[in-house]
């Protein structure tokens, strides 16, 4: 084995790692496996036929994970001059857009406190429970957005 090859096990090892790391958090394995196939491949982008080679899955496998890592903003479909088949990458910016999406959940929960507030009352009990859920996620939704574009102009600032 010389030194690519040895490099790309590891790296294929590291992909693994994440993606155990990942179904455990939730994802579903075989989204995880394809996403971090994609973050940890030295090629620009790959095809499906690509990643059922490397991950030893179906099609119909990949298929399922990019049409749900695709909305979210991880991965995304390129074009490929010449070539007829789907090619994917890994997304600039991928976990910053992953976070950015997140305000639609916190906007979410916002939402859903001031319609139990409107219907319980703030001075309830489930009032005060309520307010607290409110006021938690409208921090949480101001401060993820300050704190993403704060990254993006540390980010763009180092590498300038």
């Amino acid at each position: 084995m010389d030194g690519t090859d040895d490099k790309d096990v590891r790296l294929r090892e590291s992909a693994e790692k994440l993606a155990l790391t990942l179904s455990q958090s939730g994802m579903q394995k075989t989204t995880a496996r394809v996403m971090t196939a994609l973050l940890f491949s030295q090629q620009e982008t790959m095809t499906a036929g690509d990643l059922c080679e490397v991950l030893k899955i179906s099609s119909g496998a990949v298929s399922g994970a990019v049409n749900q890592l695709i909305p979210t903003g991880m991965i995304e479909r390129v074009p490929a001059p010449g070539s007829r088949r789907d090619h994917y990458r890994f997304r600039e910016h991928a976990w910053a857009t992953l976070m950015g999406n997140q305000n639609t959940l916190l906007a979410g929960m916002w939402d859903a406190a001031a319609e139990g507030i409107k219907v319980a009352g703030k001075e309830s009990v489930a009032g005060r429970r309520l307010d607290e859920m409110q006021d938690f996620y409208g921090f949480m939704q101001r401060e993820m957005a300050a704190l993403i574009d704060k990254w993006r102009e540390q980010y763009d600032s180092d590498r300038g």
